[in-house]
């Protein structure tokens, strides 16, 4: 028996309790609201297509009762609130701040054990606040990002071979945001081979640019963030862990000296399994890509700094 407990109902929240379900993840899937009804609506919605896709796991809606949660394996952290117009980065990432270390602290209450997988953006600083907020091991306490990024990078690779998107590898590391991530081209392939060999530099490099912009791109078209994708990686992972998987899944992660930077989250290639990140994996980078995720690191930590400008750890 696993369960999982999914913070926030909003789109992401929603689609990431809506795929642990359909691909039958957990046994049970927790999805938890601020908002009145709202958490209870979906699952209820959710419920009611299981006997049409033919899954069993139990999803439960409810509004700020954390005991319900209690005893979940994972959990993950959606919640907090988009920047709005004239709102400072110092403004959004306060206000964020709160909600994810409060919510942290809930349910870690009643699930002392749990892995938490954070979503809530800046994610990677949010990430870093969840750690330290929490004072749990480094292993278990994951930032989804790099999980999202490569799965855009692979449909932009597709989309550029016009081949099946199961059949091209792909990555991306750095911070998670249109300036600071870091497609990684060159480790790119297509059924085991170099995508270098199937591709020109400048088709690479299209697909790079489409990647960083994969987010903004959505965005522009839809009029508000993208929620199926980040949903769907969000599961990917929980999948990694109830399972024990072991997948090397990029996403953000608390460094200790790994490529040479610590006390920072930032994305990096991880194993992925029973006790959340399993091990760090280090990449032979070139000196180009060095300078690249020096500069992402720096971008990443002056974010980060203002959680101690403004007192949030």
């Amino acid at each position: 028996m696993s369960k999982v407990t999914v913070v926030g109902a909003g789109n992401v929240g929603a689609t990431c309790a809506n795929v642990l379900a359909v691909k039958k993840v957990a046994s049970e899937v927790v999805l938890i609201d601020i908002k009145e009804g709202v958490a209870e609506g979906k699952a209820m919605d959710i419920m009611q297509t299981a006997q049409l896709l033919g899954f069993d796991t139990v999803v439960k809606g409810v509004t700020n009762r954390y005991e319900e949660t209690a005893n979940s394996d994972v959990v993950v952290i959606t919640s907090g609130l988009p920047r709005k117009p004239g709102m400072t980065r110092e403004e959004l990432i306060g206000v964020n701040a709160g909600i994810v270390k409060s919510v942290a602290e809930q349910v870690l209450t009643y699930s002392p054990n749990a892995i938490l997988i954070v979503v809530s953006n800046p994610m990677d600083t949010m990430a870093y606040l969840t750690l330290k907020a929490t004072g749990l091991p480094k292993n278990r306490v994951i930032g989804m990002g790099g999980a999202l990024d490569s799965s855009r990078l692979k449909y932009f690779l597709s989309q550029k071979l016009n081949c099946n998107a199961n059949e091209v590898e792909g990555f991306v590391i750095g911070g998670h945001g249109d300036t600071t991530m870091i497609p990684m081209a060159r480790f790119a392939t297509y059924k085991g081979m170099p995508a270098s060999n199937f591709l020109t530099k400048e088709e690479l490099d299209e697909v790079v640019k489409a990647t960083m912009v994969g987010g903004a791109t959505l965005t522009g078209l839809l009029g508000t963030s993208a929620w199926m994708a980040p949903g769907a990686s969000a599961a990917y992972l929980v999948d990694s862990i109830i399972n024990d998987q072991r997948k090397m899944i990029p996403c953000s992660a608390y460094l200790e000296g790994e490529y040479g930077y610590s006390d920072i989250f930032i994305g990096v290639p991880c194993i992925i399994g029973r006790n959340g990140i399993e091990r760090i994996v280090e990449l032979p980078l070139n000196d180009e890509e060095k300078a690249l995720f020096a500069a992402s690191e720096a971008a990443v930590a002056k974010t980060t700094s203002v959680l101690h400008e403004i007192n949030a750890i």
